[in-house]
């Protein structure tokens, strides 16, 4: 089983579809490490701000078919492909990392570098997987997260329940 962390985002209607895509991703690969879900500005473009958090699970599926399968969801979460890149989205997950994979596997280019470029990504991800590291630096997420410039993007914890159990809740700013 390869252990894998996404990220999971969204600017519309956005409580909605987050706790629907956890519902799938539950469904789908079992338990779920959740971090909490962080309100952060759109990066990008103007538009409503996002909310973000980091989900791990393991799997069984290669990168590619976990790929198509995290695709499947966001289009079932209807996630419209014909905008810009950077535009307003019901629902956005992205693989993160998978095992300790590096390089392009099955497509994808691993780890994605969002996870040392936006704060949106790092924060949750370092909270729920402080110790692991980083494939290409070998530094922990705690301590990336740590030397990361947090006046780059603004930031901040928001209260969330899902499946009537609170994942998050306002506790500062970065």
């Amino acid at each position: 089983m390869a252990q894998v962390y996404v990220s999971i985002g969204s600017n519309m209607d956005r409580e909605r579809y987050i706790s629907s895509c956890l519902d799938a991703l539950q469904k789908e690969f079992g338990a779920l490490q959740l971090s909490s879900v962080y309100e952060s500005e759109a990066v990008g473009f103007a538009g409503d701000p996002f909310l973000n958090m980091v989900a791990g699970f393991q799997t069984l599926l290669p990168v590619g078919e976990l790929s198509v399968r995290l695709k499947q969801i966001e289009d079932e979460h209807d996630r419209c492909r014909q905008g810009p890149k950077f535009s307003g989205r019901t629902l956005d997950i992205d693989i993160l990392t998978y095992d300790d994979c590096q390089g392009n596997c099955d497509g994808i280019q691993l780890p994605r570098d969002e996870i040392t470029r936006n704060a949106f990504v790092l924060w949750p991800l370092a909270e729920i997987a402080a110790e692991t590291c980083h494939p290409l630096s070998q530094q922990s997420y705690a301590q990336l997260w740590s030397d990361y410039d947090k006046s780059k993007q603004k930031l901040w914890p928001v209260d969330f329940i899902w499946q009537d159990v609170q994942i998050s809740c306002q506790a500062g700013t970065a």
